[in-house]
């Protein structure tokens, strides 16, 4: 599924969190987007997946504006935090009722999730009797992560996905997104702090700097060491910055 931007503008106030021109993902990329925090990495996931109403500009996801269809749904896997998951179900019921939504009877939910069973104790997908809510963040994210990967999205949308998993978990992770990408074309889109994860996965690289996209590249060997160049000057230049201004107050 292909995503296409085009002049999309969200303000708070005097501010503006978001400004792109123009951005387009094609079917079948893996898109990662880096940048400091409150550069607007998850304003622009949300505005992208409709949950934050833009200013100005539209998201088309396959050809449709998120705003004028919910059909794109169908298509697409998200994860973004903890709000995603419905943590008064059980592991078992939140998959059975993210596969429902698209259409598949439970023996196709059983099918398309067992793949995932090595992320997570088998009895934390069908015989735990535990709510969402009574599992620890990590696990409860983990469970999240696979109602987003497991039912044959035509795009995955994460935000900070390797974020409170061990680093077992990050392998297993990153193992599933690619072996997504690779077999069934899907397109990826990740936000992440984590540059050394984000630049293994990822083809194509943009950075976020307050809501501009200043940068967008594909990757290479030098990409990672780029980017860590990049933040650590920028962080020392804010940091300098801050303390002048301190100092002349």
């Amino acid at each position: 599924m292909t995503l296409e931007i085009t002049d999309l503008i969200k303000r708070y106030g005097d501010k503006t969190a978001i400004d792109i021109p123009r951005l387009k993902i094609v079917r079948g990329e893996t898109f990662g987007l880096v940048g400091s925090n409150g550069a607007g990495k998850t304003t622009f996931l949300r505005l992208v997946l409709d949950l934050l109403l833009p200013d100005l500009g539209s998201a088309v996801l396959g050809g449709i504006n998120v705003r004028s269809s919910t059909a794109w749904k169908e298509y697409t896997g998200a994860y973004l935090d903890e709000s995603f998951i419905l943590d008064f179900l059980t592991p078992g019921e939140y998959l059975k009722f993210i596969g429902r939504t698209q259409g598949l009877s439970d023996r196709e939910i059983e099918e398309l999730v067992a793949p995932f069973q090595p992320f997570v104790p088998a009895e934390s997908l069908q015989a735990s009797t535990k709510f969402l809510r009574e599992l620890s963040k990590g696990y409860a994210k983990k469970i999240g992560l696979i109602g987003a990967l497991a039912f044959n999205p035509g795009l995955v949308i994460l935000d900070e996905p390797f974020a409170n998993l061990d680093p077992g978990s990050q392998i297993r992770l990153k193992s599933m997104i690619r072996r997504l990408n690779e077999e069934k074309g899907t397109t990826i889109i990740i936000s992440s702090h984590d540059l050394l994860h984000v630049t293994d996965i990822c083809k194509r690289i943009a950075i976020l700097e307050n809501g501009k996209i200043i940068r967008d590249m594909p990757t290479s060997e030098a990409t990672l060491r780029d980017l860590q160049r990049y933040f650590t000057t920028s962080e020392l230049s804010e940091f300098v910055a801050t303390q002048l201004r301190n100092e002349g107050d």
